[in-house]
């Protein structure tokens, strides 16, 4: 572009200048209705504006335009390359086109000129002057990019990766080629920038379907659905603008370990409306309420006493779950498996998948439970056991349990007998079970009785002899005979003495020395040999008296007792007020003490 005004000191006609200028660039077909020049009268040009300029000429990569300025411009032809082509389309000699006035001289002194960043400022411009901060507007994902997505929807706008879709998907990179709708968020003019989320258009068009979709929910509907996550107690189904929750127990009649068993992603459903909590936005699913529960007629199919056969689904340490249809499960409690075994845990007995026979003993219609039984198909070994063991059969059984009071005794596998300490030993007082037995000993025992209805039988060890204190023990122990004996046990009150194994007399501390004693102990030891004197042999109350006294000190005690009986006849029938200290006995008081006020 060249100014008239400099031309005309130099009186040189503008054709004349056209043909010099054609032949000094090398135009060899010059045509005059295209100049080469255009001529104009000097003008303003304003940094960053957008003005019209008219193509030159071409050359090499470069576009020379002419904007009327005093000099031409030069325009990469890079800068017609359009997004995902090879080559760039190269303009028109004459084309006319805006391009954006960038700077009005570079170091060359040409002015500096953009025809891409004139293009995207009117591109900009339009979208402005189109669109505003809500507005819909539909563009095609071109590239991803560092926290999201590209969309050209006449320019590029930024679409964050949190706002593609409500759930973010695995890869965004999978929407690029595809035309989304989405909603302006923000525009910012200044740094020409526009966020748009495609998330927000859907929670908008699920908010208005979802408000639809609460008003037409009710109870007992069955309706379509999208399985859109999976979790372990539930699937959530989409129902077209609102999820609902297929609770796993809601799924099937039939016991479900999880739900993927029945239920898929993206699968489609029909489903019941359970529920609707229109306030929380709550809806209850089920699959299995879309037919007829298996527990309605549950008391006719399975009457108590009836017996069926089924199979172990699941074993706890309280009993085993036994499914007698599908949806129609049952507990057998540990202690309704057998009559006679000791079962610590049910899978001693069963394990998921076995087949077994069961009797229905108990039906909660309302709860849903059926309590079965194992050891009811089976004969209750129980009801014959006062026929096996009738009073005084001697029996054999091992010691199965020691406890404070006795010993039990299993004389068949599930029948335990109970010896009490009670009836262990006709001569010694037995003060623990295990002075007599260890746990696993093999022992010989008489049937005392049985209590069929409490399932209990009595067992006596001693009974299997003779009672010697009926004759044994008062024929070879006469008061006055010295014997020999072992110190067994030593208290405050007097000495255990051993006269033979299982026969003990007491020595009391009175009987201790013609003095006086503050302690057994000062006398004697445990385990010492000691010389001892029988003073009296009570067979009534099992039980041996001894004396370490004088023998002048013991005549003199029993006159006195003597006298004391014939002095008061009348009480207790000729026996004695002054009670015998010492000996064993099958029951009572091992020791009984004297009379309050009496002398020891």
């Amino acid at each position: 572009m060249v100014n008239r005004n400099l031309l005309r000191q130099y009186d040189l006609a503008e054709e004349d200048l056209e043909q010099q200028l054609a032949e000094a660039m090398g135009l060899s077909n010059y045509d005059p209705s295209h100049p080469v020049v255009t001529f104009h009268d000097e003008e303003e040009f304003d940094v960053n504006k957008i003005i019209k300029g008219r193509v030159l000429n071409i050359v090499g990569d470069e576009v020379v335009i002419d904007v009327g300025y005093k000099s031409e411009g030069v325009i990469p032809l890079e800068e017609w390359k359009d997004d995902g082509m090879d080559k760039p389309t190269p303009p028109k000699i004459g084309d006319e086109l805006l391009v954006l006035l960038e700077s009005v001289e570079d170091e060359s002194g040409a002015i500096v000129l953009s025809y891409r960043k004139a293009k995207r400022q009117k591109e900009w411009e339009d979208i402005i002057a189109k669109h505003k901060e809500g507005d819909v507007v539909s563009g095609m994902v071109t590239r991803k990019i560092k926290g999201g997505l590209l969309v050209n929807i006449g320019v590029n706008v930024f679409l964050p990766a949190s706002q593609v879709d409500i759930r973010r998907p695995p890869d965004i990179g999978d929407y690029i080629g595809r035309t989304i709708d989405c909603k302006i968020l923000k525009i910012d003019e200044a740094r020409r920038n526009i966020v748009v989320s495609r998330r927000k258009l859907i929670e908008d068009d699920r908010a208005e379907r979802k408000a639809k979709l609460l008003a037409e929910l009710v109870p007992g509907q069955i309706r379509k659905g999208i399985v859109k996550n999976i979790a372990e107690f539930g699937a959530f189904v989409d129902l077209g603008g609102i999820d609902g929750l297929l609770h796993i127990t809601d799924m099937s009649w039939g016991r479900i370990n999880n739900p993927h068993e029945v239920v898929k992603i993206d699968q489609e459903l029909e489903v019941f409306i359970i529920t609707v909590d229109k306030e929380k936005e709550k809806i209850a699913l089920g699959l299995k309420q879309k037919s007829k529960s298996p527990w309605q007629d549950v008391e006719a199919k399975y009457p108590v006493g009836s017996r069926h056969t089924g199979e172990v689904v699941n074993v706890m340490s309280y009993g085993a779950f036994v499914k007698l249809e599908p949806g129609i499960e049952g507990l057998v409690h540990i202690s309704e498996m057998s009559w006679t075994k000791r079962i610590n845990h049910p899978n001693e007995l069963v394990s998921i998948g076995d087949q077994i026979e069961v009797q229905v003993l108990n039906i909660n219609k309302d709860k849903q439970e059926i309590s079965l039984g194992i050891k009811q198909v089976q004969p209750n070994p129980w009801d014959k056991v006062a026929e096996r063991y009738p009073t005084n059969k001697q029996v054999e059984g091992v010691v199965r349990n020691l406890t404070n009071y006795g010993a039990f005794i299993e004389i068949e596998e599930g029948i335990d007998g109970l010896l009490h300490v009670s009836d262990m030993s006709w001569v010694r007082k037995v003060g623990h079970p295990s002075d007599v037995l260890n746990k696993g000993d093999k022992v010989k025992c008489i049937v005392l009785s049985v209590d069929q209805e409490k399932r209990r039988i009595a067992l006596g060890l001693k009974q299997m002899n003779n009672d010697p204190w009926e004759g044994d023990i008062p024929g070879r122990y006469h008061p006055g005979d010295t014997v020999k004996g072992k110190v067994t046990k030593i208290t405050n009150f007097g000495v255990f003495v051993e006269l033979e194994p299982g026969l003990e007399g007491l020595l009391h501390i009175s009987e201790l020395t013609d003095g006086k004693v503050e302690k057994p102990e000062q006398l004697v030891k445990q385990d010492q040999e000691i010389e001892v004197r029988v003073l009296r042999v009570d067979p009534a109350e099992r039980k041996i008296g001894l004396s370490r006294k004088s023998v002048a000190e013991i005549e003199a005690a029993n006159a006195q007792e003597a006298a004391g009986e014939q002095a008061t006849p009348a009480s207790g029938g000729g026996k004695s007020s002054r009670e015998l200290r010492g000996g064993t006995g099958a029951g009572g008081n091992l020791i009984n003490m004297p009379e309050s006020g009496k002398d020891s």
